[in-house]
């Protein structure tokens, strides 16, 4: 297996620091609003890495964190006019139920900032202490020149380096690129006591205190997107590897391309934006999903409307697909999981990795046309979509049992159950075309999609599922 390594530049071999078990931290949502199209992308190609990970064989211990005090957040309240953690706690919600939406497991450890302060003082109580950073009229600073190795992982040199995101300019700063550990609260923010005052952690060092405190110093990959290279990464390395005296704070960084529409990035801070929100609610949302999955992780792409109503009709096709060949899969294809296998090696490449499960589709497709034997692929295709989060859901039929009920009654069918009234109503079905009673036959088919049940007649049968 290897891996794009934003450290070295290059692509490595990808060995664990612990053999068979993997450590991941990824950098999670500042939550000071409801998510946008790109937030929606990290959460997948990691939620993935993570699937492959543990498919390939290896115990992964999966880290995100939320950063719910931050200058965007407060900013927010007070427009709001709103506690600062209450606007934390709704854009939480908000983030974390899109992710799901989109298939993406929640992590093993969901660290909120908040939770971990006293780490963090500690942190930048220990960086004082070994001449790292400074104390200015209640704020710290670390300082940059103190660290050798500032700017290796964005290639930098210190010399050219203006102040980042994040990082405002304060003539107080022995140099301009000195960031932020810890603040002076101002009055109505939120704040904590600390040696020097009351106050309220800095961005950057907070990610540094949750991933060593979960995962351990050098720990195996740390993730997140491109536009974290610098200054967020810059700095956790810096800080991290500065209170240690030891290198390296993570063994691989792996960062996504970003999304952008019409060529801009796609963030608050450029109104470049698409509410990741709004598209779940207009598409399937592993349609969105298969969407991000087009293209290579490290890869910056285009959102366009077009591209996932596309993603929707693939989706389609390949449920189309596993619906008529029905049953359990074989024993999977060898051929087609070794190509999967080889394309997820590189540097998880699910376009690639894609185009193996639509080859076996339409392979598939050809040998149940033909009336061959097609278990081989079918037990592929279980496999891949499931490492890629693609396997279509059980039908949960709970919040429309009542609506089926209606049509089982109606129609003179008992079951107890909504799946078993559904199946017993296909039936039914079957006999009235059987009988050539088309006017009943219709009726059943129309009052289950009504009730939001879909009927696809094909030369196997009538298969059903929610729409």
């Amino acid at each position: 297996m290897q891996v794009y390594n934003t450290m070295s530049g290059t692509k490595e071999p990808f060995a664990p620091a612990r053999g068979g078990r993997v450590g991941i931290y990824v950098c999670g949502a500042t939550v000071q609003s409801a998510p946008h199209l790109g937030h929606g992308r990290y959460a997948v190609v990691f939620d993935v890495i993570r699937r492959y990970l543990e498919w390939a064989g290896y115990e992964v211990t999966y880290v995100t964190n939320v950063t719910d005090v931050e200058d965007k957040i407060i900013a927010e309240a007070q427009r709001r006019g709103v506690a600062a953690d209450e606007v934390a706690a709704e854009a939480e919600q908000q983030f974390m139920g899109a992710f799901r939406a989109l298939g993406v497991r929640d992590p093993d450890h969901l660290p909120r900032a908040t939770e971990h302060v006293d780490g963090m003082i500690e942190l930048a109580e220990r960086l004082v202490e070994r001449g790292h950073a400074y104390a200015v009229d209640g704020d710290v600073y670390f300082s940059v020149r103190s660290f050798d190795g500032y700017g290796k992982l964005s290639s930098r040199s210190l010399d050219d380096m203006r102040s980042g995101a994040r990082v405002a300019p304060d003539e107080r700063k022995r140099d301009p690129a000195d960031f932020a550990l810890w603040k002076a609260s101002k009055p109505g923010e939120p704040s904590w006591d600390s040696p020097w005052g009351p106050g309220r952690p800095g961005w950057h060092i907070e990610c540094s205190v949750m991933a060593e405190r979960y995962l351990g110093f050098g720990f195996d990959i740390h993730g997140g997107g491109a536009d974290l290279i610098f200054p967020h990464h810059e700095n956790e390395i810096a800080q991290s590897e500065a209170a240690a005296g030891a290198a390296p704070f993570a063994r691989y960084w792996l960062h996504n391309g970003l999304l952008t529409l019409s060529g801009e990035k796609m963030a608050k801070s450029t109104g470049k934006l698409v509410g990741l929100l709004d598209v779940l609610a207009a598409h399937p949302p592993l349609a969105v999903r298969l969407f991000y999955l087009r293209k290579r992780y490290r890869e910056p792409f285009d959102y366009s409307e077009d591209a996932v109503v596309d993603a929707a009709a693939q989706l389609e096709r390949l449920r189309a697909f596993r619906r008529r060949a029905g049953g359990d899969g074989g024993e999977p294809d060898p051929a087609t999981v070794e190509r999967f296998r080889a394309a997820m090696d590189d540097d998880f490449n699910t376009a690639e990795a894609l185009g193996a499960l639509f080859d076996a589709v339409r392979e598939g497709n050809r040998r149940l046309d033909s009336g061959e034997e097609a278990g081989a692929l079918v037990g592929a295709y279980d496999v891949i979509v499931s490492v890629l989060g693609l396997a279509e859901p059980d039908a949960d039929l709970a919040d429309i049992a009542p609506d089926i009920g209606g049509v089982a009654a109606r129609f003179g069918v008992a079951a107890d159950e909504p799946a078993a009234a559904v199946a017993a109503l296909v039936d039914a079905r079957e006999r009235a075309r059987a009988s050539r009673d088309f006017a009943t036959a219709d009726g059943i088919r129309d009052a289950l999609a009504a009730a939001g049940i879909r009927l696809e007649d094909g030369p196997d049968g009538t298969r059903w599922h929610r729409e």
